[in-house]
């Protein structure tokens, strides 16, 4: 990771980054993201996050005016989130945003300063360093990212952190866009990050910290669910099409209801339709969505197979949140950014003025003028099996549980990828014993979501609960079973865990599982780049934490067989 000195100075990689799976060789991409994030991209972010952590030691040692507090709330999680795995590639919106990062540390310093006598000297760097050219920010960006902490245990343990608070702030951006808030999770989320400027805290409080921030993400998960479920109808069990109609359409992905229902209701009666790509595919589950006639269906499949399914749609698409990928020319010219979504030489839709929705009347006048989508797959699937749809028919399961028709269920949560070794997780599916029943949120669902796997009583042997956002549903659908078998342990119940992750919202569903108690928890196709061989053991000795090998063999493991 760092290369031989020359005149006697250590000489760092172009970048680093090993936050999502498919890190390069396994270690850390150092030249260029594996996702196509240019590395002068890469270190803006670092910097980004390394400012906010200077944010957050100020806010943490103020008490701030209400209406500030909230500014830095807001500027915190939308920045983080603008860091995530694919949701922006765009250098001039890191260096815009690290301006407005300085500019709010200043104002927060200046509170601190007024309430308290600070001597400068004794703030942590990242609360004091100060530049206003690009050519600084990129002299200092390459300084304090992931390698600046020197001990491999303890940048494990903060890079761990910091990667299950941007899924966490993806979370609470996602429920702040349909005004629901919490302060508490705000407020840990300043606290956590404060706490990877301080090197005091060894290995046991940064596991103590990272534990805190699974429960914290627990509340993290349950206001979202609130703010979809109170605003668009609890999910319910729907079939949806996957085949297209002969009218033109608008391709929506990513994550953001909001954006959802704003498009629906600009593109009413306009004859243009609206598909749904990839984790956009749980709009469809919402009864608020039902209403709309020319909400057409889904159209593809997961993330990373947009380069091909794009080109086939013909009309404009939108990403709404990650994952976009650089794009292709077959269909660059007809894809929108918006959020915290970017991507060079794109259009980027910007938010409303003054509460207003989003203006995407440039989408629907361009969909106007393209072709109908090309037909890629006819058919449907069926989902939409969050906790109160599950709830509604507890009792088939339970006695399908109790009659011995369904013996175990498989979690099989998490996130789609490039890799081919994810193949694995089609053959294990279709290898699962038919007294098995999967249950699933986010895009790793489009691994097996189309097998034909039949049902058991009546109950499909796959039950989509969602999106990846949508994983508190799992958890609560794992304690109301607890409940209902009046066991102690949530151990105890007949569900193993089989879970495919990519990025850092997979993270925090991870810490939230820990916290809950959840153990023997299997991740693949890798193990996180970023678990030291030290984190990973205290992983594996106090949770069961394990990787993958092949089905066969991870058949017997998980059925004792």
């Amino acid at each position: 990771m760092i290369t031989e000195p020359t005149n006697g100075k250590p000489q760092l990689p172009s970048m680093f980054c090993f936050q999502c799976q498919e890190a390069a060789k396994g270690t850390g991409c150092t030249i260029v993201g594996v996702c196509g994030k240019p590395h002068d991209v890469a270190n803006l972010q670092d910097l980004l996050v390394y400012l906010l952590k200077g944010i957050s030691y100020c806010s943490n040692h103020a008490e701030l005016p209400e209406a500030l507090e909230q500014r830095v709330s807001v500027f915190i999680m939308d920045a983080l989130f603008a860091t995530i795995t694919n949701a922006n590639f765009d250098r001039d919106v890191f260096i815009q945003k690290i301006h407005e990062a300085l500019a709010l540390r200043s104002e927060v310093r200046s509170v601190l300063e007024e309430q308290y006598s600070v001597d400068a000297s004794k703030l942590p760097d990242a609360a004091v360093w100060y530049a206003d050219t690009e050519a600084a920010f990129d002299a200092k960006a390459k300084l304090v990212g992931v390698l600046s902490t020197v001990d491999e245990d303890i940048r494990s343990l903060r890079e761990l952190l910091t990667y299950g608070l941007k899924g966490m702030a993806a979370y609470a951006y996602h429920a702040l866009h349909l005004d629901y808030a919490s302060t508490e999770v705000n407020r840990f989320m300043r606290r956590a990050l404060a706490a990877t400027l301080n090197d005091s805290l060894g290995a046991q409080e940064l596991i103590a910290l990272n534990m805190e921030a699974g429960k914290v993400g627990v509340e993290a998960m349950a206001l979202l669910d609130q703010a979809n479920t109170s605003t668009y109808g609890n999910p319910e069990i729907t079939k949806v099409n996957i085949g297209v109609r002969n009218r033109p359409g608008i391709l929506i992905s990513g994550h953001d209801l909001k954006d959802m229902e704003e498009l629906l209701k600009q593109t009413e009666g306009t004859g243009v339709d609206v598909y749904t790509h990839s984790e956009m595919l749980p709009a469809h589950y919402y009864p608020a969505f039902k209403k709309y006639e020319h909400f057409v269906g889904n159209y593809g499949n997961a993330w990373w197979k947009q380069n091909t399914e794009f080109a086939s749609f013909n009309g404009p698409i939108l990403m709404t949140t990650n994952c976009i990928v650089p794009p292709k020319d077959s269909y660059k010219d007809r894809i929108y950014t918006t959020g915290n979504t970017g991507f060079p030489g794109l259009q980027h839709i910007p938010e409303g003025k003054d509460g207003k929705p989003k203006d995407f009347s440039v989408l629907i006048e361009h969909a106007k003028r393209c072709q109908p989508p090309t037909e890629i797959e006819s058919g449907e699937i069926i989902g939409g099996f969050a906790h109160a749809a599950v709830m509604g028919v507890a009792d088939q399961v339970v006695d399908a549980v109790k009659t011995g028709a369904i013996k175990r269920f498989f979690v099989m949560a998490g996130c789609d990828g490039r890799m081919k070794s994810r193949e694995y997780y089609t053959d294990f599916a279709e290898q699962l014993p038919q007294d098995t029943v999967i249950l699933t949120a986010g895009c790793a669902k489009y691994k097996y979501n189309k097998l034909d796997l039949g049902a058991i009583g009546g109950i499909p042997r796959v039950l989509d609960a969602g999106q990846c956002n949508d994983s508190y549903s799992l958890a609560i659908i794992a304690l109301k079973l607890k409940e209902v078998f009046g066991l102690q342990d949530i151990n105890e119940l007949p569900i193993s865990y089989n879970i495919a992750w990519y990025e850092q919202k997979a993270v925090i569903v991870l810490l939230a599982l820990l916290y809950l108690g959840v153990k023997n928890i299997h991740l693949g196709p890798t193990l996180p780049a970023f678990l030291s061989p030290n984190v990973a053991k205290v992983l594996v000795e106090n949770f069961g934490i394990g990787g993958i090998t092949n089905v066969e063999d991870d058949m017997r493991m998980f059925l004792g067989a």
